[in-house]
């Protein structure tokens, strides 16, 4: 299966490599020898792929992968190696192309794509106690007032100070 970065197959790709990170948060207990570890999940899978785009077609190939990089929207990507991992859309994090010297119409690429993960919708706010906020801003408003008192001081005291 040739890997396939939204619609656009990635011609002679050399090497695909991911990158994949949990992260652990670390307890220390007082009064306790060791610590606890808590699993705080995964990060993003990174890929770092690169190859090789040869023919008449390589240069339209590399500039529709730089418009797809410019437009930083997630596109799909299909490879054996992510195959199992459930990943389904993949960020541009990077591109680097360049033509190769002494070959006519070949042209090296490195791509480097984030895993995008959608943003989880905030719960329902209509739930909450709207007089927490209230609260909160009877208190900005007592600090404000706070504050024009303290310039009243400093301006009271100018006449002790030559």
């Amino acid at each position: 299966m040739k890997p396939m970065l939204d619609d656009l197959e990635l011609p002679l790709a050399q090497e695909i490599a991911t990158h994949d990170r949990r992260v652990l948060a670390e307890h220390k207990p007082p009064g306790m020898s060791g610590s606890l570890l808590q699993n705080m999940g995964r990060r993003p899978t990174r890929l770092a792929l690169w190859g090789v785009a040869a023919g008449p077609d390589a240069l339209d190939f590399v500039e529709e992968l730089d418009e797809k990089f410019r437009a930083g929207e997630p596109v799909s990507f299909t490879a054996d190696i992510v195959a199992e991992s459930e990943i389904e859309e993949m960020v541009i994090d990077d591109l680097q192309w360049q033509e190769l010297a002494g070959k006519p119409e070949r042209f090296a690429y490195v791509l480097i794509l984030r895993e995008h993960i959608e943003p989880v919708e905030p719960e329902d706010a209509s739930l909450l106690e709207t007089e927490i906020l209230e609260d909160a801003q009877d208190l900005m408003d007592d600090l404000l007032e706070g504050l024009d008192i303290g310039l009243d001081f400093i301006t009271g005291l100018e006449q002790f100070v030559a």
